[in-house]
């Protein structure tokens, strides 16, 4: 499946559709924006509440989500800060395929997307053709070749 820069996804588990992703081939892990991360242990189990905002559309709309953790990641962000992650995994839906990928959580806030797609979880599935964006929503592609028409004239 190619892909742009730019697409849709859903996170059935998380009760996330519609969700506009930032496909970056240069990043290894993915990452989801996330608010008021609580790390506790359950039944010798470690797990993870968080607060996300499943319409990008009305940040009203918060809703806490309770998941294991997978593991913790040392990731180091565009601006060289390193910081260790919590690291999920979650069923990702996209063009109409689905398939677990490890997310970690962190704070995303300043960013324009609030999920970004890394290469791990693109690896054998996915090809990136930065030169489009929305290639897989025919929908959101016909208004950005609208928009980039008008842009022009």
């Amino acid at each position: 499946m190619t892909v742009g820069a730019l697409e849709l996804c859903a996170l059935p588990e998380l009760g996330i559709e519609n969700l506009h992703i930032r496909v970056d081939s240069g990043a290894a892990t993915s990452s989801l924006h996330v608010d008021n991360i609580e790390e506790f242990s359950r039944n010798g189990k470690n797990w993870v509440s968080f607060d996300l905002h499943p319409d990008i559309h009305n940040v009203e709309k918060v809703t806490r989500t309770t998941v294991r953790i997978k593991g913790r990641k040392k990731v180091k962000s565009s601006s060289a800060d390193t910081e260790k992650r919590v690291v999920i995994t979650t069923p990702l839906s996209i063009g109409g395929r689905e398939w677990p990928i490890k997310l970690t959580l962190t704070d995303r806030s300043e960013m324009t997307y609030l999920m970004l797609l890394g290469r791990e979880a693109m690896a054998g599935k996915i090809i990136v053709d930065p030169e489009f964006d929305y290639l897989l929503d025919s929908e959101v592609t016909d208004a950005a070749d609208l928009d980039e028409y008008h842009e022009e004239e």
